[in-house]
């Protein structure tokens, strides 16, 4: 399996149209099995600087290569990048310290209920 994944293989890329797949040239390959020795899928905020720039740059010079129908052999992939959509993170307004927080309004609420 390996064999065929230095040979022919290729990587797969997660996008919202589906799944994508790029050719790469023997160093390509050898470094990207590397990277995915002990993962057949890796998100792709998980990769190093260098691995995200060869991934965008691939992406880039549209080097996107078909693959048969699901079901048919085609080539290997050599591992899965799941390109996600970056997650922003929702800030909040700060909230004002609720009323029983405070001990002079809470000894007030505790006398009106004793009354």
């Amino acid at each position: 399996m390996w064999l065929e994944k230095l040979t022919d293989g290729v990587l797969q890329l997660d996008t919202p149209i589906g799944p994508r797949y790029l050719h790469l040239n023997l160093l390509q390959r050898v470094y990207l099995l590397w990277t995915f020795r002990n993962f057949s899928s890796l998100p792709q905020q998980v990769l190093r600087p260098r691995e995200r720039r060869l991934i965008d740059d691939l992406w880039s010079d549209n080097r996107f290569v078909s693959m048969p129908a699901t079901g048919a052999p085609g080539r290997p992939v050599i591992g899965r990048i799941e390109r996600r959509a970056p997650v922003h993170a929702e800030v909040l307004p700060i909230r004002k310290p609720s009323s029983a927080s405070n001990p002079a309004v809470a000894e007030q609420s505790r006398e009106a209920a004793s009354a």
